[in-house]
């Protein structure tokens, strides 16, 4: 994991320096769904502080063990329901799926103080979750109307391509639609496009597989 790390970061550095962008600007994500608690602490223990997991019952099972890892924040960076939002709000700091007005005035009602990204599909893609641009306006007011919130910006994930460059369009609109709102923080890009996403302004890029290795689903 040491050696894939530093790939990354050199990859990192080098969109960064195309882009005029210092390093600082962006936030490392290592995505740790379907990976147990130890490849969590290894991560950790090579300097890694920002977690992302998909699924509120896996990191529930996970988190007594990775209880040392202090200083580690949590991201939950896969589809939320409504009905499952107190327990999000338990375990995780930041929520990057937000997807709808509901969902918002559910985590609202928990009373925590959490970072919160709108996720908006751009896509045509059925299996892909998200607010459309048309949506947006709602949420966004939805979100600024709680005290505990925290809305720092917008999260996508385009279509699966083995062409990073593919992606671009869909994140220079996620881009566009962040200024429109005034929101500054950028959720996009993943192992295989992150430098595409940092070109394009991403502030929060999610790491897995180049970090952790090939996932295994059961």
């Amino acid at each position: 994991m040491k050696d894939r790390l530093a790939a990354i970061e050199d990859r990192i550095a080098r969109a960064c320096a195309r882009a005029g962008r210092p390093r600082e600007s962006v936030t490392l994500i290592a995505v740790s769904k379907t990976f147990s608690a130890a490849a969590i602490e290894e991560a950790y223990a090579l300097g890694l502080r920002e977690f992302g997991e998909s699924y509120v019952q896996e990191f529930e099972a996970k988190r007594p063990a990775i209880a040392n890892a202090r200083e580690a924040r949590y991201h939950l960076i896969g589809h939320l329901q409504s009905n499952k939002a107190r327990k999000a709000a338990e375990l995780f700091q930041s929520i990057q799926t937000v997807d709808g007005v509901k969902l918002a005035r559910k985590l609202a009602d928990t009373g925590a103080a959490l970072r919160v990204m709108i996720e908006v599909k751009l896509s045509n893609e059925e299996s892909k979750h998200g607010a459309s641009p048309e949506e947006l306006g709602a949420i966004v007011e939805a979100v600024r109307a709680s005290p505990c919130l925290t809305l720092e910006g917008l999260m996508t994930i385009p279509p699966y391509s083995s062409d990073p460059e593919t992606a671009r369009p869909y994140f220079s609109k996620l881009r566009d639609l962040a200024a429109r709102y005034s929101l500054e923080s950028l959720s996009m890009g993943m192992s295989g496009d992150f430098e595409v996403a940092i070109e394009e302004g991403a502030t929060h890029i999610r790491v897995g597989t180049a970090l952790f290795g090939e996932r295994v689903y059961s």
